[in-house]
């Protein structure tokens, strides 16, 4: 890896913990993001010549925190002193003793940021975009695209929330049980999507979006202690376990994808998977049923297979046609389709996928699903079609190259 490749890995890496502590500092999601900025240029300028810190984060926050006070002075010398009882030191043990108890609670910056983020005076969709922008540092076109809608749309969604906080003097205190209780819906999605953009790795190198996906379930862990009971966090946890820990047989040497029923099953990592079967079977046990878990007992099915044809399609069906009553959703359809592929034959899963390609027109997964079912039948020309326009949706080179592959086997 280059040096360059080096200090972005570490600066994504490090900005949950970075933005989560300098927002404690200036109670300013810009101010926070400002320094945070500032701090990367510095990093950025001096880590190729004097090599990287010991500790990338604590080094980012020191620097962003002065850089930040800096600026501050500069502006200060233009304005009148303050009264003294407005910079007079007035902590007292009261508020020694709140801080500790707050971070009994929560154990973690980060996590206090995910659950400010996802402030009830903010529209959910604008909850979880700001809380990747921020907490996440996931650019704009990558948030769009897991939410799939434009990257206009997404820009203007991420500014109105931030005009919306400072309009309101939203508090960056950390909520009390209730709060979050009602906040753990949002959360929960944020930590999905991150994983999801670490597993898709869709801006670039997949070993380089790696930490996303450990960073979700470090969060995931987190969060189930506060919420030790509630099964869809169980779930959520379970499943990105069971996914990641497939993440060694997902790609080759070469760098290109290895789709599921070509793995080498012996490089799934079998204690990831023995955490995310158990915790799936303790969440079902609470009997009552969610997206996550619905997804979770879907993985749990494919890493039970010791070979891909001992695959138990008719339960993943099942699963499927659960989780889109629970959550009804194209892309849950399009996935539903292998399934029923592989129990009643492309020609019904192409029957099922057909009404969704206006809504999935600018999905690179729909298009390489629909190229594959109409290669299995022989039917070249379509096939050819549908793999053109999934290479023009394709967001990185093993996604392009994986559906080269294909067009080669025509």
């Amino acid at each position: 890896m280059t040096d360059r490749a080096w200090i972005d890995a570490a600066l994504t890496a490090a900005r949950p913990q970075a933005v989560s502590a300098l927002l404690r500092y200036f109670r300013d999601l810009d101010a926070a993001e400002e320094a945070f900025q500032d701090a990367c240029l510095r990093a950025l300028r001096t880590w190729p010549e004097n090599g990287p810190p010991r500790d990338p984060v604590a080094w980012l926050i020191f620097v962003g925190r002065n850089a930040a006070f800096d600026a501050r002075r500069r502006v200060s010398r233009q304005a009148p002193m303050p009264d003294e009882e407005l910079i007079s030191d007035r902590e007292d043990a009261e508020a020694a003793m709140a801080e500790r108890l707050d971070e009994a609670d929560y154990r973690d910056g980060v996590l206090r940021l995910l659950f400010i983020c996802c402030h009830p005076d903010l529209p959910a969709p604008q909850q979880i975009a700001l809380a990747l922008r921020i907490v996440s540092g996931l650019t704009v076109p990558e948030i769009a695209r897991a939410f799939l809608v434009g990257e206009s749309a997404m820009e203007q969604r991420i500014t109105r929330a931030k005009a919306r906080i400072a309009a309101a003097d939203v508090p960056f205190e950390a909520p009390g049980p209730v709060e979050r209780s009602e906040r753990l819906g949002a959360v929960l999605l944020m930590i999905y999507l991150l994983f999801n953009e670490g597993y898709s790795a869709s801006s670039g190198e997949a070993p380089l979006r790696a930490p996303l996906c450990e960073e979700a379930i470090r969060l995931g862990r987190l969060l189930l202690r506060l919420f030790p009971a509630e099964p869809e966090a169980m779930g959520l946890v379970a499943l990105m376990l069971l996914q990641h820990a497939r993440a060694a047989a997902r790609f080759d040497e070469a760098g290109e994808i290895v789709v599921l029923d070509r793995q080498d099953r012996t490089r799934w990592n079998g204690a990831l998977i023995s955490e995310g079967i158990a915790l799936i079977g303790k969440a079902v046990r609470h009997r009552r049923p969610g997206p996550y878990q619905a997804q979770a007992a879907i993985a749990a099915t494919h890493a039970r297979a010791a070979r891909a044809e001992d695959t138990d399609w008719t339960e993943i069906d099942l699963l499927y046609g659960l989780l889109e009553r629970m959550q009804p959703s194209p892309v849950v359809t399009l996935n539903r389709a292998v399934a029923v592929s592989k129990l009643k034959g492309p020609r019904a899963a192409l029957e099922l996928i057909a009404p969704l390609e206006e809504r999935l027109a600018g999905y690179f997964n729909f298009f390489g699903v629909k190229g594959a079912l109409h290669m299995e039948l022989g039917e070249e020309a379509a096939a050819r079609e549908a793999f053109g326009r999934a290479i023009a949706l394709a967001r990185t080179a093993a996604e392009a190259a994986h559906i080269r592959a294909n067009l080669d086997r025509l």
